[in-house]
């Protein structure tokens, strides 16, 4: 079924303008998104193809079957609150019967975990997107070997710099461990290649040291120690990285590189917004979308706040919101046998007209 059938078969029960149009948040760049519910034909409702919903290819288009709306309402989804709080200019068509769904048959405590929720996990990826911004990392991947340190007095010194600096070749050291120690390697040399040590590492992308049997008359050379703890985490972010990189919105990472922030501010400003969203949720026990601050979010938007002052902002609505919360006279949850009662009834009406 597509978007086309819906609307061929007047199986739409609702449609609106959603995005930074429905929040007052648009710009002339700004693409227009649609949000809508609809029902599925008797035969298919009852039998073997239930469709939840339908989208176009670039999913700005987006439509609900009105038993997957009413689930998303009683677990308090954002987006779907916010559908149903769409803006009466926004409103392209409306059934009679969407006038049973209330925003405040819905919302409940659960906006804490579903809207401060997720805007704390979007919080947690521009920490992260900022992490890699600032410190971008080389192409070319640290081994092993960059992370061992040779011991020298109280203190040490890069292994490379050592081997370097002695005219040593990592290939003719041999390692031993030391009991009751973690990365601590006694260093063997093998002056003239006939000992058969292994070398610090057999191949550049090797993953751990390797220890070599030693004689027992060889003294060491030096002691070693290998952070590979510091390796792991090191691999873990490159890989990180470099999926980050050749995954990222080009045009939007240039924009954000243009105004030097150091973070996604589109993403921000909506996270700001979903926050504030949920400030109002528990101040006023109800949800408009409509923003009453345009200039400030998109003052965000612009990159016109720094990274420290959006994450304050960000920090202080957390802190308001707990505090809101804890004075709600929000139910913990929606009244899913009242809401259920009225998805049924919204059935019966159009199956039985």
């Amino acid at each position: 079924m597509t978007i086309s059938d819906l609307k061929n078969k007047n199986l739409l029960l609702f449609e609106a303008i959603s995005g930074s149009r429905a929040f007052g948040l648009a710009t002339e760049t700004s693409d227009t998104d649609i949000r809508g519910v609809y029902y599925l034909p008797k035969e298919d409702f009852f039998g073997l193809n239930y469709i939840p919903q339908i989208s176009n290819e670039t999913n700005d288009i987006t439509y609900y079957e009105i038993g997957r709306f009413v689930e998303l309402l009683q677990k308090n989804n954002p987006n779907i609150l916010e559908i149903l709080a769409s803006p009466e200019d926004c409103i392209q068509y409306k059934h009679p019967l969407m006038d049973l769904l209330k925003t405040e048959d819905f919302l409940s405590k659960l906006c804490k975990d579903t809207f401060a929720g997720y805007a704390i996990s979007q919080i947690k990826k521009a920490k992260g997107l900022n992490k890699k911004i600032v410190n971008p990392l080389d192409k070319e991947r640290k081994s092993i070997l960059d992370f061992c340190f040779i011991l020298d007095g109280q203190g040490s010194v890069s292994l490379k710099k050592w081997l370097l600096e002695n005219e040593k070749i990592q290939e003719r050291c041999g390692l031993a461990g030391i009991d009751h120690t973690k990365g601590m390697f006694a260093l063997f040399y093998d002056n003239f290649g006939n000992l058969g040590y292994k070398g610090i590492t057999q191949h550049e992308e090797a993953n751990q040291v390797s220890v070599s049997s030693v004689p027992k008359e060889e003294k060491p050379t030096a002691y070693l120690f290998c952070n590979l703890d510091a390796y792991s985490v090191y691999c873990k972010e490159y890989r990180e990285y470099w999926k980050w990189a050749a995954e990222r919105n080009e045009d939007r990472y240039n924009v954000n590189q243009m105004h030097g922030q150091n973070y996604d501010s589109k993403n921000m400003m909506h996270t700001i917004r979903l926050l504030q969203s949920c400030e109002q949720i528990f101040k006023i026990n109800a949800l408009k979308i409509h923003v009453e601050n345009r200039n400030e979010l998109l003052d965000i938007k612009s990159g016109n706040q720094s990274y420290e002052k959006v994450m304050q902002k960000a920090e202080n609505l957390i802190q308001a919101i707990e505090s809101h919360y804890s004075n709600s006279s929000l139910p913990d949850s929606p009244d899913l046998e009242k809401t259920t009662k009225l998805l049924v009834q919204i059935r019966e009406k159009l199956y039985n007209k």
